[in-house]
């Protein structure tokens, strides 16, 4: 998955704010979802709609937050992580709302997609998680597969799993854990 990321700000010098960080992150998980659902459709599954297409995108950034939420677990104390997720979850739900409006018209999608992402990150939550190498458990993966298949068209449903878990889901976070580096959620890892 090749996409240019958007991690440096024009005045080095200055603090970069919560605010900041919250939309570099957002931007970038966005383009993350669009690049990932190319590769969807790419691949020829079952796409036929643009509320199926924003719906999938919905599942990504759910999956997104919540690795966030995962990663900054040990790195920021209770309130701070709260804060970040919180924020990160509001201005995703933005874009959600912004994107879903073009394609469908007025109405509310923000509070729908929160609901999802508060439902999502329950599920997630009785997930394995494997501390050192910052990746979801099989578990973990196989909701996220199951959760985009539900999102697609019947046909493809059943065979969409595998392509999810072994090609998309690793190339999203090796895409993700990239911002989460540069932003410096993770460190470095050790050759």
């Amino acid at each position: 998955m090749r996409i240019r990321l958007k991690t440096k700000w024009n005045k080095q010098e200055r603090e970069v704010s919560l605010e900041d960080t919250v939309s570099v992150l957002a931007f970038n998980a966005w383009k993350i979802g669009m690049q990932a659902l190319l590769e969807i459709e790419k691949q020829n599954f079952q796409v036929d709609t643009q509320l199926q297409r924003v719906a999938i995108i919905e599942e990504i950034m759910a999956f997104l937050v919540h690795v966030l939420d995962r990663i900054s677990y040990e790195a920021l104390n209770e309130a701070d992580r709260g804060q970040l997720i919180a924020s990160f979850a509001l201005k995703l739900a933005d874009h959600v709302q912004d994107n879903a409006r073009d394609f469908a018209g007025a109405g509310d999608y923000r509070n729908p997609f929160i609901n999802k992402l508060n439902a999502r990150m329950e599920n997630y939550a009785e997930d394995g998680w494997t501390s050192i190498e910052q990746e979801p458990a099989f578990s973990m993966s196989l909701n996220f597969g199951n959760f985009i298949a539900a999102a697609l068209g019947p046909r493809d449903q059943q065979w969409v799993l595998d392509y999810i878990q072994r090609v998309l889901m690793p190339e999203i976070l090796k895409t993700y854990k990239s911002v989460l580096g540069r932003l410096g959620f993770l460190a470095p890892r050790a050759a």
